[in-house]
This record gives structure tokens, C-alpha cells and sequence, in this order.
């Protein structure tokens, strides 16, 4: 069964970044190869501490997200280390558990560390620490003041209806055409933006036997897809973002052309706050998730650091992971790449040095973030979220009703559970 899921994730991905090489000076002993994505590539500064303080030298390949899955799936299957140190998603946990693809770290970071890393526990597989997280990826509301003052609003919305309400307001003002920046193409970030909206709904993807809890009109997972397929018809989503990526709708925010990034990127709150990066910095603020039942649940969907068993250098590996969840270090990549530190005592720290945007709501945020599968990430999981962009994707373009969007993915879930 475990051969079927990861030659099935394969295929969704594409295959041209599979071959790609390190530079040659990656074989020699003081050099660590990293594979990351672009928000987990350190500038040159960071770099020539690491080496100058550790005598670790970084060699980094930085690649998309998908792409990353793709190398390390190819490289391990042929039995070649991807790097020595690459991403770990959340969502990769139960793959590559199963597959021992990864050296476990539990001994590889002391215990205090780990204590003040929360978010540890969505790397852990049969008891091992498969990687350490460095982004503590969590979502809020983040909103345009200036939008909402200009429409006579005072203060963020609190429930979907209310988000609906304050979004025509903006529209009807001609403040912007399409107020709520939300993805609806067949990708990932539309996925998990429909989980994010299952538990503002109230409700749960699965209960404990692993049972689609989201087919009946009802349901939490139900009412969220209508919610957003309702929000699209009524002009309120961008009939673009049909075919747009998160980090492409993210892009309407920093514009000014959308009031609302609904399933905002808890760190994405600095970069938003950045006029370097933001055509809007001076108008960002971050609030609770909506919620229709007074709890303001969110998901996390953090990104951590492992190292393959097939690794030339894991001496070197250990020594960056180590040296990069430094409160040091975890600060200066949130302030130069906007990955949200995942320590609490350096959320705490930068809260009350008034360094952290929208502090207050971050800090109570996190203390509300609810994992998407309580028995851990399936090893299905690549299946079913591939399901999930399609269907979603085909109902947010009229090709499908919900009602049938919502049962394809039932159908299909069930399928990829079967040995």
C-alpha cells in the first residue's frame, strides 16, 4: 500500500526539478547541502554567521514546494540522498514515516528545546521525531484597516456572515472590487483553506474511524465549500482566483486590491507590515479566525527540517537545525523571510519588545490552533488533497454542484484509504 500512495504522489507532481544537482563543493566534509523553499533559504548574512560560529557551510538548492516533495520522493525510492538536510511538511509526516526515509531527531535537540517548540508533535511518527519545526505556519484574518474605515466598519469581522457583510459594504463603496482574497484553484493553498473554513464551521474532516464527516448539507465541511463557492458568485472573490496559487492571491492583498486575506499566513502579517514588500504596510492588521460557534479554531500547518537516512553529512545537518531554531536565528528569519518563529518563549520576546505584528492576536491565536488529523497525518493524505483542489476547483467553476463536489471527495478518500 505504501509503494501505491508514494508512486501515486508522484504522479501529481512534476517531475523537471527531479535530477537537479548540487555544485560540486557540496562533497566536501564541511559542507552541508539544504534543500528548502524560498522562505527557508537564508540570506548570505545568516550563512556566513552559521559558518563563522559552527564551521558549517551551507550549499542550498532552493526549489517550489512541490518540487521539493518530487526530489526527495525520486532520490529515496533510487536510494541518493535528496540533500542533507530538506523541508519537511507537515502533510509529508505519514509518508515518510512509513517509509523510514528519515533519521529521527529525539535525541538530536535537547528536551527543552523541543518543549518550547509546540508545534513539534506534527513531526511525530511511531513515537520518532522525523523533523524540527522552523515555521510555525498558523492561520488568522489579516485585514486592510484603512478598507475597513473608509466603509464605516470599526472593527474586524468575527463570523462568516459578518465577514460577507463587511466585504459587500467595501464592494458597494467601489473601495475594491473584490474584497476577499481567497484560492480556488486546483492546488494545495485552496485545500487547506477549505479545511481552515471546516473548523471555523464547527467541525471536523474525519472522526475517530476516519469516516468523511462532510458530505450532508449540514456539515462544517459542507457549508464551507458553499460559503466560499457563494462568496465567488456573489463578486465578492476574484473569479480569477480560480486559477490562482496562495502566494498569487497574496499578492491582491499587498496591492490593496482585496480588504480580506482570509486564510492568512500567520507570519505573512510582517511581511504584509513591510513597505519594502507592501504596497499596503501602513493599513495591515491581523484578527482572530471567524467562527461560528464563539472559539476562534484555526489550523496549523507548520514546516520543519529532517534529515534523510541516505544523508552524506548529518553531523554538518544536525549542527544547522540546531543552530537555526536559536532564538537568535528563528527572530532574524522572521524578520527577513517572515517565517513566523515556532519557539513560544521567542513569540513572547518579540511580543513584548512590540516587535511582533499584531502580537496580541498572534500569541492568542496560537494557543488555538487545532491539528487537521488527530491521529496524525495519514500516509493517504497526498490522495486525498489532490481530491480535495480538483472538486473544489470544479465547484468553484460551476462544473460541479457542491453537493457533488463534496461526495467526489468522500469517494475518492475511501479509495485511497483501501490497502
Amino acid at each position: 500500500m505504501l509503494r501505491r500512495h508514494l508512486l501515486a504522489s508522484l504522479a501529481m507532481l512534476p517531475l523537471s526539478f527531479a535530477v537537479s544537482a548540487f555544485s560540486p563543493m557540496a562533497s566536501a566534509a564541511s559542507v552541508t547541502e539544504v534543500l528548502l523553499p524560498p522562505w527557508g533559504t537564508l540570506p548570505k548574512g545568516m550563512t556566513d554567521r552559521l559558518a563563522s560560529q559552527t564551521g558549517v557551510t551551507l550549499d542550498t538548492q532552493t526549489l517550489g514546494w512541490d518540487q521539493i516533495l518530487t526530489k526527495v520522493a525520486t532520490s529515496m525510492i533510487a536510494g541518493s540522498p535528496p540533500a542533507d538536510t530538506t523541508e519537511v511538511d507537515w502533510s509529508w509526516v505519514g509518508q515518510f514515516g512509513a517509509a523510514n526515509w528519515y533519521q529521527p531527531l529525539n535525541d538530536a535537540v535537547d528536551a527543552a528545546t523541543l518543549a518550547d517548540i509546540p508545534t513539534a508533535k506534527f513531526f511525530m511518527f511511531d513515537g520518532k521525531l522525523l523533523a524540527v519545526p522552523y515555521a510555525n505556519d498558523f492561520r488568522v484574518l489579516i485585514y486592510n484597516r484603512d478598507h475597513l474605515s473608509r466603509a464605516g466598519i470599526s472593527a474586524a469581522p468575527t463570523t462568516p456572515d459578518q465577514l460577507l457583510a463587511d466585504a459587500k459594504a467595501i464592494k458597494a463603496k467601489n473601495i475594491t472590487r473584490y474584497p476577499i482574497a481567497l484560492p480556488l484553484s486546483a492546488t494545495e493553498g485552496s485545500a487547506t483553506a477549505w479545511y481552515l473554513l471546516t473548523k471555523v464551521f464547527g467541525g471536523e474532516l474525519f472522526n475517530d474511524k476516519l469516516e468523511p464527516q462532510f458530505v450532508k448539507p449540514d456539515s462544517a465541511g459542507y457549508r464551507a465549500m458553499a460559503f466560499e463557492v457563494e462568496a465567488l458568485k456573489q463578486g465578492l472573490i476574484s473569479p480569477a482566483a480560480t486559477g490562482l496559487k496562495d502566494v498569487e492571491v497574496q499578492e491582491l492583498f499587498k496591492k490593496g486590491d482585496a480588504s480580506f486575506d482570509l486564510a492568512g499566513w500567520a507570519g505573512n502579517v510582517a511581511v504584509y507590515s513591510d513597505p519594502a514588500k507592501s504596497q499596503v504596510a501602513e493599513h495591515v492588521a491581523a484578527a482572530l479566525m471567524l467562527t461560528t460557534t464563539g472559539t476562534a479554531r484555526t489550523i496549523g500547518l507548520p514546516e520543519a527540517m529532517g534529515i534523510p537516512t541516505t544523508a552524506k553529512n548529518p553531523a554538518g545537518a544536525k549542527t544547522f537545525i540546531n543552530w537555526f531554531i536559536k532564538p537568535e536565528n528563528q527572530i532574524e528569519s522572521y524578520t527577513t523571510l517572515g517565517n513566523l518563529p515556532t519557539r513560544t518563549s521567542v513569540l513572547k520576546q518579540l511580543n513584548s519588545e512590540g516587535k511582533l505584528k499584531s502580537g496580541d492576536v498572534i500569541l492568542q491565536q496560537a494557543s488555538l490552533v487545532d491539528p487537521l488529523f488527530k491521529q496524525g497525518t495519514p500516509v493517504w493524505y497526498p490522495q486525498f488533497t489532490s481530491a480535495v483542489s480538483s472538486a473544489l476547483n470544479q465547484a468553484a467553476k460551476g462544473e460541479l454542484s457542491v453537493a457533488q463536489a463534496v461526495a467526489q471527495i468522500a469517494e475518492q478518500a475511501k479509495s485511497a484509504m483501501q490497502p
